[in-house]
Order: structure tokens, then C-alpha cells, then sequence
């Protein structure tokens, strides 16, 4: 089955999923650390990958040509190194930043390089109003990856859960950057 790229950077190969990477996808939920912010560090189960998150994954590149979900692999080496993510809203004018890698990747600036092209694939490419990204308040590391893309704070909410794993009491952060504010201008954005 080929695999089509959206994208490459100087050290990333975004491209789409495919049904093939259902290991992949297993592997990178099943490190607790990598969910730490998302479940509290409970793995996705295999049937749920398979049966549920792939399968929507794959039916939006028709839906929303452009935005969805990429497989990130390292360009020299190939190897699945996690997903960066420009999940559309409804109506596809607006997409949310998301980006998940395995923990060798972490501390080397890969998720902003990633994030950037993104950035630059949305406003440039798709043509999107605004793009945006959330994660709890305690998440400092990926609230520094947003702030290194060019995204500015805009607010912190509060949800209920009605399992709420460490970290929830201090709410959830939420960064844009707008089409009419790109290229962004803080230092290193580009």
C-alpha cells in the first residue's frame, strides 16, 4: 500500500496512515509516560485503536483534504516516531493542533518543527482562519511547544470529568495563532 506525504521537513516525514499502522499506534498510546496528560497514563486498548481511532483517522482525508492526522518517521531512519495532527472543526475553516511522539523523540525540538510545518501547511497550503491547540495547564512541555510555533496563550477553562486523573484541578490551556496573524513574529517562528 502506498503511503502519501503531506509534508517533510528537515528531519520529519508527516505522510497519512494507513491500516497497516495499528501496532505503531498501540505502541505509542501504551507508554505511560506519553498519556501521562491525556489518561492519566492508562494505555488506549488495541481493540479501540483498530476498530475506532484508525478508522476515523483515515475517513477524514477525503472528508477535509488537507487537515486530519500524519504519521510522523524520522527521514533518515524511516522508524514511526509519533502523529502531529490538524484535526479539522465542522465546517474545515479552523483545524486543532495536535502532536503525539514516542519519548526517544522528546527534548529534541521535534514536536515544534513538526508543529511548525503545520502551521505553515494550514495557513499557507489549506487556507484555514485559525488554527488552535489545548492541553491541561500542568502540561509545561507541551505548552512551550505551542508557544515556540507561534501560538499565543489565549485562555484558561475548566471542565468536569468524571474521572479526573492528577493535574485536572488546574484547568485546561488554549493557544491560536489566526491566519491574519501569520507568519508570527516571535523569535524562531519561521
Amino acid at each position: 500500500m502506498s503511503t502519501e506525504v503531506l509534508l517533510e521537513t528537515e528531519r520529519l516525514r508527516l505522510r497519512r496512515f494507513t491500516a497497516d499502522d495499528v501496532d505503531n499506534l498501540v505502541g505509542l498510546d501504551a507508554d505511560p509516560e506519553v498519556m501521562r496528560f491525556l489518561t492519566g497514563g492508562v494505555p488506549t486498548p488495541r481493540e479501540a485503536v483498530r476498530d475506532e481511532h484508525l478508522p476515523r483517522i483515515l475517513a477524514r482525508y477525503d472528508h477535509t483534504p488537507g487537515l486530519g492526522r500524519w504519521a510522523a518517521e524520522g527521514r533518515s531512519t524511516g522508524g514511526f516516531l509519533g502523529w502531529f495532527a490538524l484535526d479539522p472543526s465542522d465546517d474545515g475553516a479552523e483545524g486543532e493542533l495536535g502532536y503525539r511522539l514516542r519519548r526517544e523523540a522528546w527534548g529534541r525540538g521535534l514536536a515544534t518543527e513538526g508543529s511548525r510545518a503545520l502551521l505553515r501547511h494550514a495557513f499557507e497550503t489549506v487556507g484555514v482562519r485559525r488554527v488552535w491547540a489545548q492541553t491541561m495547564a500542568v502540561n509545561a512541555r507541551s505548552r512551550a511547544v505551542m508557544a515556540k510555533t507561534g501560538l499565543r496563550y489565549l485562555r484558561t477553562f475548566h471542565l468536569h470529568f468524571a474521572d479526573p486523573i492528577p493535574g485536572t484541578e488546574h484547568g485546561e490551556v488554549e493557544y491560536e495563532l489566526l491566519r491574519s496573524e501569520w507568519p508570527p513574529s516571535a523569535p524562531g517562528t519561521r
